[in-house]
């Protein structure tokens, strides 16, 4: 921890609150002087970054600046923020920033041993100027998280509207033709003082990474604030703790190999392993009736994969979701049938793993969209399940006689399937 700028604060919130406080010691801390951005701290949802003007703050508002963003940090809101793009499309980073930041000061307000910066923002106090809410700020936490937060100050904002000769963004990542609405104009009005503290996070993690590291954080936070009690730095803070997501690709890894699971059958031709075991007879000696075996149901399951060509999937997806599809075909030793079209089958292809790759292949298409000659194609070769990689925008008026697993692009994750299963492929 020595040879940091933030070493001595460190230090105090351990002293005073051991558990929370050292939720510090689970992150990367680094002093930089050569990064505009950073000129006092910041972080990027991994690391917390000391610029050369920390030192020259007191060492109460030092322990304030650090707290805030190791809560930043346990709290992912770096990463949520890259979700909520995701999700809603474009995020204002200033918007986000204060709403996040007033969620954290309004945590760590009741301690007496820290100093936060002047010009910071409280949750109770923005709810009750802006949105005349009022409410103490144990129950400001218990109800409000970052994205509800921002979602309803932004939510009477204006589309924004391009203006010939963009100009570069700012250091909030805006562009000048954004406009707000009412809400939002007053909520950056409230937080014009706060440090832009909130670095793009790292984009290398893979989505089970993402899972992973949020199931880690939480439960460190559950841990430290039941360890701290009354001096916890989290004090009410339950309603913005990080959600814990399962990735699309442990979701379907599971559903299909239930449904390709090789599922006993009764067998007459074959004695059941008790029965050997007693070589046919009683301790008597008498001769048992024939117990028949249990055998698997079939040798090689068979799966039917379509994918939809109407122009919904982008290639970053499809070749995640091909990825993950070879990997199952490989651990359940299962056929794959491929079928490839919109309106009309374009093309079938049986694939043998290790010949030749799913992602490898050429997907043509644009037309428009009719499942029920690729779902009749599907069945055609007795697939024990059938999955459609869609966006679900087309009639389905035959309904095949094995499982269906509906695959959505993430613009249309909620699209209600005619028949079947769907799962929508969101990180």
């Amino acid at each position: 921890m020595s040879g940091h700028r933030g070493t001595r604060a460190i230090q105090v919130m351990v002293e005073y609150a051991p558990s929370t406080g050292g939720l510090a010691l689970w992150m990367q801390h680094h002093d930089v002087d050569d990064r505009p951005e950073v000129a006092i701290i910041a972080n990027d949802g991994n690391s917390v970054f000391y610029g050369p003007l920390f030192a020259q703050r007191p060492l109460e508002e030092q322990v304030g600046l650090v707290a805030h963003q190791v809560l930043h940090v346990a709290l992912r809101h770096s990463q949520r923020l890259e979700e909520l793009r995701r999700l809603i499309g474009e995020v204002d980073l200033q918007l986000y920033n204060i709403c996040a930041d007033a969620i954290i000061n309004s945590s760590l307000s009741h301690l007496p041993w820290l100093q936060l910066p002047a010009g910071s923002v409280f949750l109770e106090a923005l709810l009750e100027e802006h949105l005349h809410i009022r409410e103490s700020p144990e129950s400001s936490l218990l109800q409000w998280d970052v994205e509800s937060l921002y979602r309803r100050f932004t939510q009477r904002g204006t589309t924004p509207t391009p203006k010939r000769g963009t100009t570069p963004v700012d250091k909030w990542g805006r562009t000048p033709f954004q406009e707000d609405g009412y809400l939002a104009d007053r909520l950056r009005r409230s937080g014009a003082g706060i440090l832009a503290d909130l670095l793009p996070a790292e984009e290398s993690e893979a989505a089970e990474d993402k899972a992973d590291h949020t199931r880690e954080w939480r439960e460190r936070m559950v841990r430290a604030h039941a360890g701290d009690g009354e001096f916890s730095m989290l004090r009410a803070l339950l309603a913005d703790m990080p959600r814990l997501r399962t990735p699309w690709e442990h979701i379907l890894r599971t559903r299909v190999a239930r449904g390709l699971a090789r599922l006993p059958e009764t067998s007459w031709s074959r004695p059941a392993r008790s029965w050997l075991a007693n070589q046919g007879r009683t301790a008597g000696g008498r001769r048992l009736p024939w117990e028949p075996g249990r055998v698997s149901a079939r040798k090689v399951p068979r799966l039917a994969l379509i994918v939809d060509v109407s122009g919904s999937i982008d290639e970053a997806l499809l070749a995640r979701f091909a990825t993950e599809v070879e990997a199952i075909v490989r651990r359940t030793e299962a056929s794959l049938t491929l079928i490839i079209g919109d309106d009309h089958v374009r093309a079938v292809e049986t694939l043998e793993l290790g010949r030749r790759r799913l992602e490898d292949i050429v997907f043509e298409g644009g037309g428009g969209t009719d499942f029920s000659p690729l779902l009749i194609e599907a069945e055609r070769h007795g697939p024990d399940m059938c999955l459609v990689l869609t966006d679900l925008q087309g009639p389905a008026d035959y309904q095949p006689g094995c499982p269906v697993l509906w695959l959505l692009s993430p613009q249309f994750a909620k699209t209600k399937p005619p028949f079947g299963e769907t799962l929508p492929l969101i990180d």
